[in-house]
């Protein structure tokens, strides 16, 4: 009576054990009946399309649709995919019904950069800098001005890496992070211009005029001088009255009369 219980007992086992390779080897030769693209936050950034992830499919696996799902060449296609930098994420993988996954995040870019060398790029929330490829145009801070980018940072070195030394994108990395926190000054800095001499420049969205930051030392304390003098001054003479808001001196405001 016990062995019939123990072997009673195994059966479920056993079954739970050796169906998956069962339903593995079933999967693994039936033909792929169609193709499922995810695109995540595909509503938000349109990087990457339904299009372009099914040609690279097409490109580097032929006729998919028919094919036998054991004679696809999932890491290839995914790693063809994943070579595009607009990308964080790419998985390709089969289900039982005979599907072929598409799986795909896109980054988050915090900024627009446009060196005055030319070029125009992305940097996202974790440092990596891809290039604008479309005509797509998420509403960012810009960065404009002489800023160098490097072959490491093109490579897909993040600028927040240990390797990427004395880079002035760093500096605007951690100085847009800080006003996007600010629902006031993320809404209120429209562009960030870098001069010859590593000076910064505030174009804001709302008054005619530009805000000299100089360097970014002491950025905080800047722009809490800043927003004091917008509340108390420019409240009462007008956002139009001056050209220039100077910031570069030590607990000072210079302002330029238009």
């Amino acid at each position: 009576m016990r062995k019939l219980r123990q072997i009673l007992l195994l059966i479920p086992v056993l079954y739970i054990m050796v169906i998956p390779f069962f339903l593995s080897a079933s999967a693994s030769s039936r033909p792929c009946s169609r193709i499922s693209v995810c695109i995540i936050d595909s509503s938000d950034y349109h990087f990457v399309t339904k299009r372009n992830l099914l040609d690279i499919v097409y490109k580097n696996g032929g006729n998919i649709i028919g094919k036998p799902l054991k004679e696809i060449k999932y890491s290839e296609i995914e790693n063809e995919i994943i070579r595009l930098r607009e990308l964080r994420e790419a998985e390709v993988y089969p289900s039982i019904d005979g599907t072929l996954h598409l799986f795909v995040d896109q980054r988050n870019p915090v900024m627009r950069v446009m060196p005055g060398e030319g070029g125009d790029y992305f940097l996202d929330e974790e440092g990596f800098l891809f290039r604008k490829r479309n005509l797509y145009n998420p509403r960012l801070h810009i960065i404009q001005g002489n800023i160098n980018i490097t072959s490491a940072m093109l490579g897909g070195v993040s600028i927040l890496d240990t390797s990427i030394k004395n880079s002035i994108l760093k500096d605007v990395y951690h100085f847009v992070d800080y006003i996007d926190g600010s629902d006031f000054w993320s809404a209120q800095i429209d562009q960030i211009y870098v001069d010859s001499k590593d000076e910064i420049d505030l174009i804001p969205r709302v008054g005619n005029h530009v805000v000299h930051l100089g360097t970014f030392d002491n950025y905080r304390f800047k722009l809490k001088m800043l927003g004091a003098f917008y509340e108390r001054v420019m409240s009462e003479v007008g956002w139009n009255k001056y050209s220039v808001i100077n910031l570069e001196f030590s607990d000072q405001i210079v302002c330029k009369r238009r």
